[in-house]
């Protein structure tokens, strides 16, 4: 792995250690507030829909850890499983602490005005989200093609949640998630920068 690779990996990792005591803070009343959110704030809806986002990551890391063996590609599922597993739970957290439901009958991104917009599949719930045909594909694939399809999906999987996290720091109210949501903005826009470089590799490109 290249040193610039490294330092975009380390970076993200950095950034998941500084999220790791959020809990921690939320429950001392962040910032010196000691508001709880309500169940339709963007708090709360981040913290629901970025939960749901960041699982199917998780799941889509592990799937390619066991379709390839390439070390570097490896590498980088393990640490987005990882970080975004964290993380997850992190947000799951704050909703207990917060006594609010983890789950609402309002549709997925309500919370950016985002709740009409149209789904690209059947279980792409948000912005950048694989359908379950995708999900299978992937599945099905191996060595180079699960590689360059995996980096392709986590692409626009990235976008979609740096979308959502920009949304989280502009209009949450806790500022410890607000800090989380900027970080995940900084780390996976890394990312994003270090699967194209991987994609041209392979002699492929994002998607369009």
């Amino acid at each position: 792995m290249t040193p610039r690779r490294a330092g975009w990996i380390a970076g993200a990792a950095a950034a998941a250690l500084v999220a790791a005591g959020g809990i921690t803070y939320a429950v001392a009343g962040d910032d010196g507030a000691s508001r709880i959110p309500t169940a339709d704030s963007a708090d709360a809806g981040f913290a629901r829909d970025m939960a749901v986002h960041h699982q199917q990551a998780v799941e889509m890391s592990y799937i390619v850890r066991d379709r390839t063996d390439d070390e570097e590609v490896r590498r980088l599922a393990y640490d987005i499983a990882q970080t975004q597993a964290n993380q997850r739970g992190m947000m799951i957290g704050w909703l207990d602490l917060w006594g609010l439901p983890k789950v609402s009958s309002d549709p997925p991104m309500t919370w950016m005005g985002m709740g009409d917009m149209p789904s690209a599949g059947e279980g792409s719930l948000m912005p950048g989200m694989a359908t379950d045909a995708e999900m299978e594909k992937l599945g099905t694939l191996s060595g180079r093609q699960a590689e360059v399809y995996y980096l392709q999906l986590m692409t626009e999987h990235h976008k979609g949640g740096v979308h959502m996290a920009e949304g989280c720091a502009e209009k949450c109210t806790v500022g410890v998630e607000k800090r989380l949501a900027q970080g995940m903005v900084e780390s996976q826009e890394s990312e994003l920068r270090l699967m194209a470089d991987l994609l041209a590799e392979r002699g492929a490109k994002p998607p369009a």
